[in-house]
């Protein structure tokens, strides 16, 4: 949690390891440390994945939400409706990736966070780096263990790249 936001109680919640806005409405989640001089469970009353406003049972005013700020959130993975680009980056570090037209790009190495998406950085000995934005239109399959297949977007490879084996 970073901030108050308005005075009905509202937080603004930043997302760690670069996931996406998980938490909504009716979820149960841990406030930690514990905030309000209460028990640190509390059901998520709503929350906003656009704007990142977050709601919960029994913080409700703004003396409340600035109790709340600076709290982690811990919420249960099996409560989470996780999908295929919210993988951790312990799960990711060393795969390969894969183009239908480009081929092999090499194995992620990193993984940039950046306010719009999470960045893969992939290391090959064809292209060099090759920086993928973890977006649905580029992403085509993660499965959960071997290649991950995507489809690069024309401009992110550089083909004139020394290296290059294939060009398409």
């Amino acid at each position: 949690m970073v901030a108050p936001h308005g005075i009905k109680g509202e937080v603004s919640a930043q997302p760690l390891r670069g996931l996406p806005f998980l938490l909504h409405e009716g979820m149960t989640v841990a406030l930690t440390p514990p905030a309000l001089d209460r028990d640190r469970f509390c059901r998520i009353v709503s929350a906003d994945a656009m704007s990142g406003l977050v709601r919960f049972s029994g913080v409700d005013t703004l003396d409340d939400a600035e109790k709340v700020a600076g709290c982690l959130v811990l919420a249960r993975e099996d409560e989470l409706d996780l999908g295929p680009l919210d993988a951790a980056a312990e799960d990711l570090i060393g795969r390969r990736v894969v183009d239908e037209r480009y081929g092999d790009l090499g194995t992620i190495t990193e993984i940039m966070e950046t306010p719009a998406n999470d960045v893969w950085v992939c290391e090959g000995s064809a292209y060099g780096e090759v920086l993928i934005p973890v977006i649905e239109p580029v992403l085509d399959s993660i499965p959960d263990a071997g290649d991950i297949f995507v489809h690069i977007m024309d401009g992110l490879i550089d083909l004139d790249t020394p290296d290059s084996k294939e060009r398409p």
